[in-house]
């Protein structure tokens, strides 16, 4: 079952955060605080978590994680720069080493020709370094945000091991 993956995932990565010394905190918009729950899950999380923002609208984006009006009004706010841009104001809010985000398009409507329904971005930042992964995600609406909080943990284990 996905939430003992995400649990098991989770655990994993603040045992590796621990173990490395670092730092992390987040930006959520799709998954509505699920990766952050995920991690704080976690015994000894505190360690090693030291927050996140969950910015549904755009208005949150802005003002607490800077992202730039220009872009949400270019990209939109479902796209790889601004999910690159929430991951950098996180990190800058927080003070943390690394910092990770998502926005997307969990459904069930309001999918396009050029951003369908499961279509998530996640940013990874780091000192001078910020990445995206582009996801399309099968599924309802649950299904698409678990998954990317599944994701989400890997991606960030994965550069960290």
């Amino acid at each position: 079952m996905l939430t003992d993956d995400i649990k098991q995932a989770a655990s994993e990565l603040v045992d590796l955060l621990r173990a490395r010394g670092l730092t992390l905190s987040a930006a959520e918009s799709c998954t509505g605080g699920w990766f952050a729950k995920s991690v704080v899950d976690v015994p000894g999380a505190s360690a090693v978590f030291f927050g996140g923002v969950v910015s549904y609208v755009n208005e949150v984006k802005e003002k607490v994680l800077s992202v730039s009006r220009e872009d949400l009004a270019q990209y939109t706010a479902v796209s790889a720069p601004v999910a690159a841009a929430m991951a950098e104001g996180a990190r800058r809010l927080m003070g943390s080493d690394l910092a990770v985000s998502v926005t997307g398009l969990a459904g069930p409507g309001g999918g396009t020709p050029d951003i369908p329904v499961g279509r998530v971005y996640l940013g990874l930042a780091q000192a001078g370094k910020t990445e995206t992964v582009t996801l399309d995600l099968p599924g309802d609406r649950e299904a698409v945000r678990m998954a990317a909080v599944l994701h989400m943990i890997n991606e960030i284990t994965k550069r960290l091991i």
